[in-house]
């Protein structure tokens, strides 16, 4: 029988996950090998340059580039608060004097002789990276970050928005063909993860941002209300930069559709336990899935198995991750061996997939993924 081997999204009960957590810049790492961290252990610290400042003392003055050496009031590296004097003119017989004083608290970092500028710089941010996950480090990169590992549920989705968060599960819906209303998040819902079913509105992701609800899964959501929601088209970047108040996390795709019952099964089976997600997503090359994390203590990982998929065959269950059938899901129905070439005139590998609705289409192989039956 034909197959073909497809990176697919992940649903386990059990696996074991790594996740790499590096500072933007070097700086301190604050952890070592073995030790045990929670999700909001700061594991390394670094300091990012403050922003730059450009104060043109000469023209300030009214003098040559050449006369400012000997009216700075401040030398380079000196630390400089609002309204320091920077410089200060000599005037006539000591009065009518100009002065330029600093805008800014920070550093008087260098002045150009040439072009009589000053380089200001504001204070150095501090910038912290957390574990992410609870865990322990297995492995340090010196000055950069660390390597934390963790036996956890995992759950990959198919898009998302919004970044790093955590928070309880909660069971929010009785079964994954319900939608995900606004009448069912109240007070209690702040601070937790909310599991719903085949749809969670616009209006009812409004609600849980004014809430306090940390994040929500959910099958399906309306890429119009994704516009009006974030307030521009999303185009093809990455997201989980969006600073919304909530993260999202489709497992499914657009539109109405069931979270597979398996996968709504095992989130609420983790209802009370503690979830580390991330929204990020990239569907293009160097892919990357927004995913839900819940760490495990020993007597659940012992009774628990991993989902992953692998071969493809036919009849196998798959979902396309790219238009014109983003997020349809469907059956495997053929696999042809021969290249097809497609509009592009690129020559690639494709399947035949029958839809729901007893529509077919060829589609590349590249462009779908395996999913739970």
């Amino acid at each position: 029988m034909a197959f073909a081997y497809t990176p697919g999204l992940r649903v386990a009960d059990v696996a074991v996950i790594r996740k790499e957590r590096r500072l933007p810049l070097k700086g301190r790492v604050l952890v070592k090998m073995g030790d045990e961290v929670a999700a909001d252990t700061i594991v390394a610290r670094t300091e990012l340059p403050g922003n730059v400042k450009m104060v043109n003392l000469a023209n300030i003055l009214g003098v040559p580039p050449d006369d400012i050496p000997d009216l700075l009031h401040k030398k380079e590296g000196d630390v400089i608060a609002e309204g320091d004097v920077l410089a200060q003119s000599k005037g006539i017989f000591g009065l009518f004097r100009n002065t330029v004083r600093s805008p800014i608290d920070g550093t008087f970092e260098s002045f150009n002789k040439v072009t009589g500028q000053a380089v200001l710089r504001e204070p150095p941010a501090p910038v912290t990276i957390e574990a992410y996950v609870k865990g322990r480090v297995v492995d340090v990169f010196e000055e950069e970050g660390v390597l934390v590992e963790t036996r956890a549920t995992f759950v990959q989705g198919i898009f998302g928005i919004g970044g790093e968060t955590r928070g309880e599960i909660r069971k929010a819906v009785k079964n994954p063909e319900q939608e995900l209303t606004a009448d069912l998040i109240d007070k209690s819902c702040a601070g937790k993860i909310l599991i719903g079913g085949s749809y969670v509105s616009h209006a009812t992701l409004k609600k849980a941002v004014a809430t306090g609800v940390k994040g929500i899964v959910s099958g399906g959501f309306d890429d119009r209300d994704l516009k009006d929601f974030l307030g521009y088209d999303l185009g093809v970047a990455i997201t989980g930069h969006e600073n919304k108040g909530i993260t999202l996390i489709l497992t499914e795709g657009f539109g109405r559709m069931n979270m597979a019952r398996s996968t709504f099964d095992l989130l609420c089976s983790r209802e009370g336990m503690s979830a580390s997600i991330n929204g990020a997503t990239q569907i293009r090359a160097g892919v990357i899935r927004p995913e839900v994390v819940i760490p495990l203590d020993e007597a659940a990982v012992s009774s628990s198995k991993d989902r992953v998929q692998g071969a493809m065959n036919i009849g196998s269950p798959v979902r396309v991750i790219r238009a014109p059938y983003f997020g349809r899901l469907g059956r495997v129905t053929a696999l042809p061996a021969e290249l097809q070439v497609l509009e592009t005139e690129a020559k690639v590998r494709v399947l035949e997939v029958e839809f729901a609705d007893s529509s077919r289409a060829i589609v590349p192989r590249a462009n779908v993924e395996m999913i739970e039956d």
